[in-house]
């Protein structure tokens, strides 16, 4: 049986049966793949059925309408019930569920990633979706100005991460009423009861005081379920709206019923048949609800598609790329300021969000030229990151900015875009031990090491203003995860404007026949590798200088080259814990190479800093001007 319904009136019989159907094929395709969540599926299955048939609008052969709502699976182990759905939609067939799921090399996998064209974000790290859909309904009702709504199922047991909380309090903030969360309140977690188990009351007050508009409802009663989920679409009011749905874990198969015992196990066989019988059999109901509505586009919002937009829907203003003179003092956080506000003047796709340090990591100066693109993130890096990645699944180009060291605390966040393979361009600010007397807990000395291990990421780390705003617009066009670290202190421009600098490359400042050793730095490094240089001409020592901006991917062919040129002597210095960093991603290049064995020095943070000027901290840990030297000395003179 197909049935389809230009608005809500499939009757909650059929969504009864769906219902069943979605626990039979959960069940099936976990059964059938040796693994999976089928008890975490079935508890939820009512909410998907009465979403799906009576109010989630979407056009399921056309997922990158911009019209459509969004729906986000935020307990992603729950992937049986999703792929369930796409089954009963029929966007997947039976043959791909009971044969593609969790099988190498298929696109049904353990948890849902963007393989999957229905799919906005991969989840399975909880506490994500909730956090990624506030990014969608933020581009919703302040970029797109379009009526979708975001729905995000999560499990009661990541109501546990504080990135839940950091979600809600800023959909409350934004007024995100487009915004809706079902909690399945099933009481069990992976080891056993969760810490609130079916206190939906304390559930309601939490929510509650982060600023939600709370429904509680029985999960398995479809007529309190549909009645909340048309409560929850009225958009009066500015509230994101929270569903505490009451549900069993393993519901219609009494053998498995809120039982401690069958957390991400398939049921056997021959127990699946038990369940399947208890459940009715297998149905093939195709069902599809609601569309968008029509005219709900008007032409002139974006798309979904970045190709499909505008280049320029806005007045241009400061579109002309910032200018320094050489030799002129200028921080390059300061120069990435300039360039973001130049290039979101050119490109309307341009949004910025930041952790509350715009004044210091200078995205203030976007704020103040594009405040309708700003997102302030306050002091929640993981709803930052997460925020950026929901709106880059609406094909805008976000750059998130703080400090280098705090993006630690949002890594599985950016972890998890890569995953999603969103585009996102980070910015650290205030790295390494040059910032000074502020201590360690500001310095960021692991960002590179951490950035690098991303997958598919680009680092960057320029030395100057004119490199900045140039790496600043690359990042714009360059796909993945990119990172540019920026420097708090003023530092003289190097290069002319105009100067290129293509992602993957690298600029050799000092070069001659003669060069006796190599002189790698980035950042502020590179200023003692040139300081060096020049005390080692004194000396009579030529000293190649490369500036080593892009860190990944690297320069392989001018190191090698000037490792070739220079007997296999290098120094390598960076402001940044020895591992994982500059020194590391060149002496990877190198033995990838495997044409040279270098004499390589790598000069870097070793001991735990601690409070100082930045000249008397790049001393005390060997990575000035006069430990370069006496390094490049060392290795000329054995």
């Amino acid at each position: 049986m197909t049935l389809t319904a230009p608005t809500a009136t499939i009757g909650l019989d059929t969504a009864a049966e769906l219902a069943a159907q979605l626990r039979v094929d959960s069940v099936r395709s976990s059964t059938s793949a040796g693994s999976g969540h089928p008890t975490s599926s079935m508890s939820a299955a009512d909410l998907f059925a009465v979403l799906a048939t009576r109010h989630l609008r979407y056009d399921w052969d056309d997922p990158r309408s911009p019209a459509n709502d969004h729906l986000v699976l935020s307990k992603g182990h729950a992937s049986p019930l999703l792929y369930s759905l796409f089954k009963a939609v029929g966007v997947i067939s039976d043959d791909e569920l009971m044969h593609g799921y969790r099988r190498l090399g298929q696109r049904l996998q353990g948890h849902p990633t963007p393989a999957l064209p229905w799919v906005d974000v991969a989840t399975g790290s909880l506490g994500q979706g909730l956090p990624d859909g506030v990014g969608v309904a933020l581009a919703g009702k302040y970029l797109d100005k379009l009526p979708y709504r975001v729905w995000v199922l999560c499990g009661d047991s990541e109501f546990a991460e504080g990135s839940i909380w950091e979600a809600l309090d800023k959909a409350s903030y934004y007024r995100l009423s487009n915004l809706v969360t079902m909690v399945d309140i099933n009481r069990l977690g992976q080891r056993g009861p969760t810490d609130l188990g079916w206190d939906v009351d304390a559930y309601a007050r939490r929510a509650e005081a982060f600023g939600a508009r709370v429904l509680v409802i029985d999960g398995h009663d479809l007529t309190a379920v549909d009645d909340a989920l048309t409560a929850a679409a009225d958009p009066a009011g500015e509230q994101p709206t929270v569903i505490l749905a009451r549900t069993v874990k393993g519901r219609g198969f009494a053998e498995v019923e809120d039982s401690n015992d069958w957390h991400g196990k398939p049921f056997p066989p021959e127990m699946a048949d038990r369940a399947i019988r208890e459940l009715g059999g297998v149905r093939n109901l195709t069902v599809r609800g609601p569309r968008p509505a029509e005219g709900s586009i008007d032409g002139a919002s974006p798309a979904s598609d970045p190709a499909a937009r505008p280049v320029t829907t806005e007045p241009t203003r400061r579109a002309a790329p910032a200018s320094y003179g050489v030799g002129e003092p200028v921080p390059t956080r300061k120069a990435y300021g300039d360039a973001l506000a130049a290039l979101g003047a050119r490109d309307p796709r341009i949004v910025a969000l930041d952790g509350e340090v715009s004044n210091s990591t200078y995205a203030f100066e976007f704020a103040r030229a594009h405040p309708e693109r700003y997102f302030e993130m306050f002091i929640a890096e993981q709803q930052m990151v997460a925020a950026a990645t929901g709106l880059a699944v609406r094909g805008y180009r976000p750059f998130a900015s703080t400090f280098a060291a705090f993006l630690t605390r949002a890594y599985d966040f950016i972890r998890m875009g890569a995953v999603s393979g969103v585009d996102l361009c980070l910015v650290g600010s205030h790295a390494g031990i040059e910032i000074g007397p502020d201590g360690p807990s500001q310095m960021g000395l692991e960002d590179l090491a951490m950035m690098r291990a991303v997958h598919g990421s680009t680092v960057l780390y320029p030395s100057d203003a004119t490199s900045t705003v140039a790496l600043t617009e690359a990042m714009a066009a360059t796909p993945g995860i990119s990172y540019l670290r920026t420097t708090r202190g003023k530092y003289p421009v190097l290069y002319p404007d105009g100067e290129t600098f293509p992602v993957g490359g690298s600029k050799v400042l000092r070069s001659s026949d003669e060069d006796a050793v190599t002189l790698i730095g980035a950042g502020v490094t590179l200023h003692a590798c040139l300081a060096a240089a020049d005390a080692l001409a004194d000396e009579g020592i030529s000293a190649r200088v490369i500036d080593c901006y892009s860190i990944k991917p690297i320069d392989d062919a001018t190191i090698t080259a000037a490792v070739l040129a220079t007997a296999g002597r290098i120094v390598v210095v960076e402001d940044h814990h020895p591992e994982g960093g500059l020194g590391s991603a060149v002496k990877d290049s190198l033995v990838a190479d495997g044409r040279v064995r270098p004499a390589l020095i790598h000069l870097a943070v070793r001991a735990m800093p601690g409070s100082g000027s930045s000249k008397e901290l790049l001393a005390w840990a060997g990575i000035d001007a006069d430990h370069v030297t006496s390094a490049a000395r060392y290795l000329v003179s054995g």
